[in-house]
């Protein structure tokens, strides 16, 4: 289990530069698509549908890398690679994390927007 995510705003600001209205946007745009990333990653594991699996966890792996979330990331590349290799028997617990944890991450995002 990874450990809780903590908002590193500054480290993100020094990466778009200091600009904060294109934090301000990524935020927004997270915190609105949380749910369809969550749901894809649902429906996808649900149907077997493999390339579906891949494309949403590498989605959901670059959204939290962007957000510094390494913890979260680790566990979207983990979904991600299994269902590459078409191994997705297991993988319902990893997606429910992933849920988990997106919801998490827009939590602490918009607590730090405000």
């Amino acid at each position: 289990m990874a450990a809780a995510f903590v908002l590193d705003r500054a480290s993100i600001l020094e990466r778009l530069g200091g600009d904060e209205e294109i934090y301000a946007m990524m935020v927004d745009m997270f915190v609105a698509d949380v749910e369809n990333n969550c749901t894809a990653l649902a429906t996808a594991l649900a149907a077997g549908d493999v390339e579906s699996l891949k494309r949403a966890a590498h989605t959901v792996k670059g959204l939290l890398a962007t957000f510094s979330d390494d913890d979260g990331a680790v566990e979207a590349n983990f979904v991600e690679k299994n269902a590459r290799e078409d191994e997705l028997a297991n993988l319902g617990p990893a997606v429910a994390d992933i849920q988990s944890r997106l919801r998490e991450v827009s939590a602490v995002l918009s607590a730090g927007q405000a």
